[in-house]
């Protein structure tokens, strides 16, 4: 694994844009997104001074990568939940994506990924991290039926569900319109010296 700058990761622009693509499409995103989108969506991370953008690799393959900023530098989407509950964007590490090729999940890439953004939340003095995750009735068509979530493994973390929610709109697989989805906030407040 290793920590790119923004101008370091925007040589890997297209490549991570594919990545999030990839994984993005299995449940529960179902996510059919374009490239271009997801450069630019990139960006924000690239021009931002305190982002960090984590690659793993293997070999030459790009195989995983995660990010995060802080919030007050996060999309106003993202930021909007916590203005209306009164909750101040400096003390915040919002954490944008981890994407892990499935052949390589299993293998500690997602808890490197959240230790890596939990340090950097710290090098920054801030007290939380958030991130937020899209929610689906259990009983959709395309859940999968043995389908285990990551609830479990982010609880583990120390990470809490909380009543924010936002709400970004995507294409589904197999469909031409993009609908509004609900993603929920979880939380973790760090505790000194992770």
């Amino acid at each position: 694994m290793k920590t790119l700058s923004g101008q370091a990761a925007s040589a890997h622009a297209d490549t991570l844009a594919r990545l999030r693509i990839e994984v993005f499409r299995e449940w529960p995103y179902l996510y059919d997104g374009s490239e271009a989108y997801e450069r630019d969506y990139l960006t924000t991370y690239f021009q931002c001074p305190q982002s960090l953008i984590l690659v793993a690799w293997a070999g030459q393959q790009i195989v995983g990568a995660s990010t995060a900023l802080p919030l007050a530098d996060a999309d106003p989407d993202m930021q909007a939940p916590f203005i209306q509950a009164g909750l101040s964007l400096t003390e915040w590490l919002y954490f944008g994506e981890s994407v892990v090729l499935p052949e390589y999940r299993g293998l500690g890439l997602g808890v490197g990924f959240f230790a890596e953004r939990e340090s950097h939340a710290l090098s920054l003095g801030l007290r939380y991290c958030t991130f937020c995750a899209v929610e689906r009735p259990n009983d959709h068509p395309a859940r999968p039926r043995h389908y285990f979530g990551n609830e479990r493994f982010w609880e583990n973390r120390g990470y809490l569900p909380m009543d924010l929610r936002c709400h970004f709109g995507w294409p589904d697989i197999g469909s031409d319109a993009t609908t509004d989805k609900p993603m929920r906030f979880w939380k973790r407040e760090l505790p000194e010296g992770v």
